[in-house]
């Protein structure tokens, strides 16, 4: 038995030490054809496309970068660290080159010194927003001018970055940077609307709002889906979750309870917010969903299907499902609420707001009181 154990002990030992090996010899090719793509790179000639253009692409890289300044040495550095971490990068040396490359390469990221000749780091940071909203601009600055960066950010830069910098520094920062602009790319929201018989996971993978079918939408946005026993299952819907944002608990209504249409049903609560939504339709409260009240992170992967809050016994389901919307008249209704919601979060002010008018998930919990229950009351609470 003793010699069985041991044999075992060896066994898992050994595999470790192989799997450790396996994984370094991978590690060592990959940084080796970095290497060779930052070799090759001093060699490529990509002048056609900009004169000071040196390119240094890697395979499967985490993002693609275009850095500008007019030190040589700066580009350098900036090449010889993030190429060997993983990103594709392309340096030049002025600005006019880098709003050139913009309009007919895809970069997630410029990074762009503060001060430079003949078109500075400000004038290259409200061209590539304007040009490109999509791409993140990061400035490069020295320690004299770290206000002036927090000045060019009100134009749209995301962050700035300090010069002189470490490798770690650097490395540091733009990971950050990376998982940030990654954070707001999925929570981003495309307006668009369709029906499907939605699965959780890809609830989870959509940037769009969705209506299972056979759902009803009230104009409070509350979901109404009718049960085989006759009960109609209530719910809040995809466009109050997704604006929405977290929800840390909901208020039930009581088992019995009789409500009218239109009257107080439920509330989420959200910090110390309360949403109160009214009853799409009248009837006696005959059931509460005991799951979702003992788990309510189910409602990130769907407010519809199982994650009812509620059932109602209805009264006139027959005159009251005309004033619901189902199907294509819900993808109407969704838009114009989508469109009308746009505008009002323009009239705000929201700085994350591009050109193409995005709207993100959760972006209510961010709202002043005022405003998020201007919102709350106009879409909500009509």
């Amino acid at each position: 038995m003793a010699l069985f154990i041991l044999a075992v002990i060896i066994f898992i030992i050994a595999d470790i030490i192989i799997r450790f090996i396996i994984k370094r010899i991978h590690e060592n090719k990959i940084i080796k054809e970095r290497e060779s793509a930052l070799d090759t790179s001093l060699n490529l000639d990509v002048s056609s496309e900009a004169k000071s253009l040196k390119r240094a692409e890697v395979e499967n890289s985490k993002a693609k970068i275009l850095c500008v300044d007019d030190e040589e040495v700066i580009l350098d550095s900036f090449r010889k660290i993030l190429v060997l971490d993983g990103y594709s990068v392309d340096t030049v040396q002025s600005g006019q080159e880098a709003l050139l490359l913009i309009q007919s390469h895809h970069y997630d990221f410029v990074f762009t010194d503060l001060k430079m000749p003949e078109m500075d780091g400000v004038d290259v940071a409200k061209a590539v927003k304007h040009l490109r909203p999509d791409i993140d601009v990061i400035i490069i600055t020295g320690y004299a001018t770290i206000e002036s960066a927090v000045e060019v950010m009100k134009f749209g830069a995301m962050d700035y970055v300090q010069k002189p910098f470490t490798e770690d520094e650097l490395l540091d920062f733009t990971k950050k940077s990376l998982l940030k602009r990654q954070d707001r790319i999925s929570k981003q929201l495309r307006p668009k609307v369709h029906i499907s018989q939605v699965k959780d996971s890809e609830y989870l993978q959509s940037g769009e709002f969705s209506i299972p079918g056979g759902v009803f939408i009230s104009k409070d946005h509350c979901w109404a889906g009718i049960g085989h026993d006759g009960n109609v299952n209530i719910g809040v819907d995809d466009f109050a979750k997704k604006l929405i944002g977290r929800i840390d608990d909901i208020e039930f209504p009581n088992l019995g309870m009789d409500v009218k249409i239109d009257q107080p049903l439920f509330s989420i609560k959200q910090g110390r917010r309360h949403i109160t939504f009214g009853s799409p339709i009248s009837g006696n409260v005959s059931e509460i969903n005991m799951d979702l009240e003992e788990n309510m992170d189910s409602l990130e992967l769907s407010p519809y299907q199982q994650n009812w809050i509620c059932k109602i016994d209805a009264n006139n389901l027959d005159t009251e499902l005309k004033d619901l919307q189902i199907g294509n008249s819900a993808v109407e209704f969704y838009q114009e609420d989508i469109e009308k919601y746009q505008k009002d979060i323009k009239d705000i002010g929201i700085s994350d707001h591009d050109e193409e008018e995005h709207i993100f998930k959760g972006e209510l919990e961010n709202l002043d009181d005022y405003n998020f229950n201007k919102i709350i009351s106009k879409f909500f609470l009509r």
